[in-house]
């Protein structure tokens, strides 16, 4: 087992409910502008879609460990994957850099001591880490999108903790695209599927970490412009060649397909197009088949 992957089968992962992170009605309707979403999520509708979504996590046959409802959270908790960086060594609470999220790392580190995770450290101001900004290439390479939700100070603090777990940490600047106020993470621009194959959105990708991939024998799935705002780049590898992808990318499915690998979709309007985070972004996998 590791925790330093992307693609093995995944055997053990957290995940937040659309009912726990949500709350209601008027939950949403007090944040959903000030949290940037696109607009306000139908209750009722999120938690179907949610129902749906861990219907499809369980085919995996992990172990999934869901976080309660907690004070001082809102609507962003349900994309767990931020909060935290997962190596062999342990978790590595993260700090946010939307300060709207800020509790976020202190309400999962309560549930992970719960289930027996060690704790290896926590990036701390004015270092700024976000999980979404991080991806293992390999278990010993490991890459960090420096943007305006992840700053140098966190990549230095990240590279302390992760100690003698990997042998390089690659930094990838991400772009200004549409501003600091925007969910742009370096997983919305790659998501590995396997060893050998990643789904990525070239255009917004730096040349010299395309040509790492490249130059690493990586097979890129190209997401067309038309599918990147409905978060075809953001793929979640349930193990190797089987992803999870939001419904309504049809060119990245039939590409994802040739290349061999087994897709899976769920309606994701509310729980990840409103708030701007896809199927990586709803989980925090903590360990996964080598």
């Amino acid at each position: 087992m590791t925790a330093q992957s992307e693609v093995g089968a995944i055997t053990r992962l957290i995940a937040k409910h659309a009912r726990d992170a949500f709350q209601g009605p008027e939950v949403i309707a007090s944040e959903w502008q000030a949290l940037n979403f696109t607009a306000a999520p139908d209750f009722a509708r999120a938690v179907d879609e949610y129902k749906g979504f861990l219907e499809l996590l369980r085919t995996s046959d992990c172990e999934i460990t869901m976080l309660p409802g907690a004070q001082g959270v809102g609507l962003d908790s349900i994309y767990v994957r931020d909060a935290s960086v997962v190596c062999n060594r342990g978790v590595i609470l993260c700090n946010m850099g939307k300060p709207q999220r800020v509790n976020e790392p202190t309400a999962q580190e309560v549930v992970l001591r719960t289930i027996g995770c060690a704790i290896v450290g926590s990036i701390q101001p004015p270092g700024r880490l976000e999980g979404g900004d991080v991806v293992w290439l390999d278990e010993r390479t490991i890459v960090v999108g420096r943007g305006y939700r992840t700053n140098d100070a966190g990549i230095a603090q990240l590279r302390v903790l992760l100690g003698d777990s990997i042998d390089e940490l690659l930094t990838v600047p991400l772009p200004h695209w549409r501003g600091a106020s925007d969910v742009f993470h370096l997983m919305s621009i790659v998501s590995p599927v396997d060893r050998d194959l990643a789904v990525v959105y070239s255009p917004l990708m730096p040349v010299p970490f395309r040509e790492r991939l490249t130059e690493r024998g990586i097979t890129l799935v190209e997401v067309p412009d038309q599918e990147f705002d409905t978060m075809g780049a953001n793929v979640l590898a349930i193990a190797p060649r089987r992803c999870v992808i939001v419904a309504g990318n049809p060119i990245t499915r039939s590409r994802l397909e040739a290349a061999g690998a087994q897709v899976f979709e769920y309606d994701g309007t509310e729980i990840s197009l409103r708030g701007g985070g896809g199927p990586t972004c709803l989980t925090r996998p903590l360990e996964r088949r080598k």
